[in-house]
């Protein structure tokens, strides 16, 4: 092939423009610099889309699962108010009733007669301020401290 340009071509050309058979190097670095941002954009979709769920998941097990399934539902239907309803209810601190009801009924079986076995151990009960357990003194203690009153 000979090195002359064609006749309606300008004299000068830009730097982008490749030979025949030459490698198109822009391209090249388009090609990669495109995927790179595919691959940043996707993965700041998914942690936004996640968010919630991170949220979640300090919370109480129910809560994090209709968070969980309200971020699938909109990750996979694409209606965003799912979304924003979980994001919501991540927000939201829901108060533990579960743990008084069950000390409850556990005291009315006892006062009732009947097995107390759903009772539950105060070591075991939380302490709805602070989170950690109740303290459980020893018998010995607490007739010494009913001695002494």
């Amino acid at each position: 092939m000979s090195d002359s340009l064609h006749p309606a071509a300008p004299h000068h050309l830009p730097g982008f423009i490749t030979a025949p058979g030459d490698t198109d190097t822009l391209m090249v670095v388009v090609g990669f610099v495109l995927l790179g941002a595919i691959l940043m954009v996707g993965n700041f979709y998914l942690r936004v889309h996640s968010m919630p769920e991170r949220m979640a998941h300090k919370s109480q097990k129910l809560q994090f699962e209709v968070v969980a399934v309200l971020g699938l539902l909109a990750l996979f239907t694409h209606i965003h108010l799912f979304w924003v309803a979980g994001l919501l209810l991540a927000m939201i601190d829901l108060p533990d009733f579960g743990t008084p009801l069950r000390s409850i009924a556990g005291s009315v079986e006892r006062i009732a007669g009947g097995p107390a076995d759903t009772a539950v151990d105060p070591a075991e009960a939380e302490d709805s301020i602070t989170g950690r357990g109740a303290e459980v003194k020893p018998a010995h203690v607490e007739s010494e401290v009913r001695g002494h009153a």
